[in-house]
């Protein structure tokens, strides 16, 4: 068997979102990791941005995720008496939001795959109103074909 050198590949993709709620990003990340021909290796996955996050959840009940943004709702909830609220009543729930889940994860991957397991997704979780232009950038580290 021979071994492969550690590589780094990094890129960035970008989302549309459409208002507050879960976007399943599992596809067009595995896609990348395809193309690139990774091995098995490590993924960093990064979101630059504050009121926005990551997270790895149940993929096969669309309830979990109803429930989930109920959760951080009441966890944050908009009719607070923020200081910080010159960008919107959504603005402070949302750097709330952002902070009690991920703006970066590590995932491996085996053989050019997410090693997720059988009801995991990754989601880019968007928790401002409008829609935006969300960066995520990934990192992958390991074998590369």
């Amino acid at each position: 068997m021979t071994a492969h050198p550690v590589q780094q590949k990094t890129h960035t993709l970008t989302f549309e979102t459409h208002g507050p709620g879960f976007t399943d990003i599992t596809r067009e990340v595995s896609a990348w990791l395809g193309a690139e021909g990774a091995g098995d290796g490590l993924l960093s996955v990064f979101i630059a941005h504050t009121s926005a996050s990551l997270t790895i959840q149940e993929n096969a009940d669309p309830d979990v995720l109803r429930d989930l943004a109920d959760a951080l709702d009441s966890l944050a909830p908009r009719d607070h008496p923020y200081r910080h609220s010159t960008e919107g009543s959504d603005d402070m729930p949302a750097h709330i939001k952002s902070m009690v889940t991920s703006t970066s994860l590590s995932i491996p991957v085996r053989q050019g795959a997410l090693a997720l397991g059988t009801w995991q997704g990754l989601y880019l979780v968007e928790h401002r109103d409008a829609p935006h232009r969300r960066r995520v950038v990934l990192t992958f580290t390991g074998a590369l074909g």
